[in-house]
């Protein structure tokens, strides 16, 4: 306990420059929020240790491994749950780290996570928005849930990770290439058919998107994305137990399988012969109150009616050519987040399954919304701007008369 306490603090030492160094280079970044949300991060991470105490989580499978199940460091190494155990390694084997201290080292990722994501968020967004009285971004990066599931020694924190440093780097890729091949390693190495999904992604917007890529870029990044799939493609579907020769059909056996095994867990609900829509439905916005499994699934609940609330706002009138005349990275970030969505909602029956699986993407749902609420409130300032132009060129100012100079003339004796 005394290692994960000490590792806390010297990880907030060692955060503070780092964070002035993207304030120099980024006016618009607030250290004094992210300087809150370490804490805010810190304090779930102390949360979620507490509750493994009393319910055994995986994490400390991926620590028992670590320690006990391999006989050298790269004897670890593969793609899924592997791959933690391999990233977990070094640090047991060599650094004699402990449970707790590999808790606030995941944890650390995490945060990470947080900070490219908000950094994402803010040079891609002009105006400031509010819900319910609330400044939305900032709101965004404190909602426990998102927190709860980006903290422990796992998946979670070292995806949500990678995917904000894949999305830091997409933002501005000219100077972040390598930010982009590492989050896009990570995603590979964690979850195989995510990086698919993100791969495609890219390659969509980058071909679609409005603004002007240089031709090299677009290129690079095609050739990239797509030698990757072709080379990694049979181990993608290999690690999702598909069968590439017959993707579709056995998809479809995969999913059914899947979704039954997780339904009869205690939280589990059969969503096997739901409707797609109802299964996208389920996926993204329950729990609702009703059918929350637990008091974390009421924390979920509010959560989830944010979510609602926001969502509502892309059924207004322009979305489809908002998103149709869409950036390369919103484009991007819409296809990763319907193609993750699609695969997981196929395939999750448990609902606290899928309350940990969505925390992963529902920032791409988040940046699409922000992105329209922007477009919307683009058009109202123009439109502004037009009418007061208009009103000007209607009512020119009267042009002032200059006065008459009354001179007077001494009379001379």
């Amino acid at each position: 306990m005394i290692g994960g306490i000490i590792l806390v603090i010297l990880f907030y030492v060692i955060t503070l420059p780092l964070l002035q160094s993207l304030k120099r280079r980024l006016p618009f970044f607030q250290v004094g929020l992210m300087k809150n949300l370490y804490w805010f991060h810190t304090l779930f991470c102390l949360i979620y240790y507490i509750f493994q105490l009393f319910a055994r989580s995986d994490s400390q499978d991926y620590y028992l491994r670590a320690a006990q199940n391999y006989a050298t460091w790269f004897s670890a190494y593969d793609t899924g749950t592997p791959f933690i155990d391999f990233t977990a390694y070094p640090f047991v084997n060599y650094l004699g780290f402990s449970f707790e201290m590999m808790f606030v080292l995941f944890a650390y990722m995490g945060y990470w996570g947080f900070v490219y994501f908000y950094v994402y968020f803010k040079e891609n967004t002009k105006y400031k928005h509010k819900i319910w009285g609330m400044e939305l971004i900032p709101l965004l990066f404190f909602l426990p849930n998102m927190h709860f599931w980006t903290v422990s020694l796992g998946k979670g924190s070292i995806i949500f990770w990678g995917l904000g440093m894949t999305m830091y780097g997409l933002s501005k890729l000219k100077t972040r290439k390598l930010h982009l091949i590492l989050g896009l390693l990570i995603i590979y190495h964690v979850r195989p058919h995510v990086f698919l999904f993100m791969a495609v992604g890219i390659v969509v917007g980058m071909f679609t998107g409005r603004q002007k890529v240089p031709v090299w870029q677009k290129m690079l990044v095609f050739g990239a994305s797509v030698g990757a799939m072709v080379l990694l493609y049979d181990k993608i579907m290999a690690f999702s137990k598909i069968d590439g020769d017959n993707v579709l059909q056995s998809f479809n056996q995969f999913s059914a399988v899947r979704s039954y095994e997780l339904s009869k867990a205690g939280s589990g609900i059969d969503i096997s012969n739901y409707p797609l829509a109802l299964k996208l439905f389920t996926f993204w916005f329950r729990p609702l109150f009703v059918d929350s499994p637990g008091g974390m699934g009421l924390l979920v609940s509010v959560e989830n009616v944010l979510y609602l609330a926001l969502t509502a706002k892309l059924f207004q009138k322009g979305f489809f050519k908002f998103l149709r005349k869409g950036s390369a990275l919103l484009k991007t970030t819409a296809v990763a987040f319907i193609a993750t969505s699609f695969a997981l909602s196929n395939t999750m029956s448990n609902m606290g399954i899928i309350i940990r699986q969505k925390s992963m993407i529902m920032y791409f749902l988040m940046f699409v919304i922000i992105q329209f609420l922007d477009y919307k409130k683009g058009l109202q300032v123009m439109k502004r701007r037009k009418a007061l132009e208009e009103s000007k060129d209607n009512n020119p100012e009267p042009k002032v008369q200059p006065r008459p100079v009354k001179l007077s003339i001494a009379n001379s004796q």
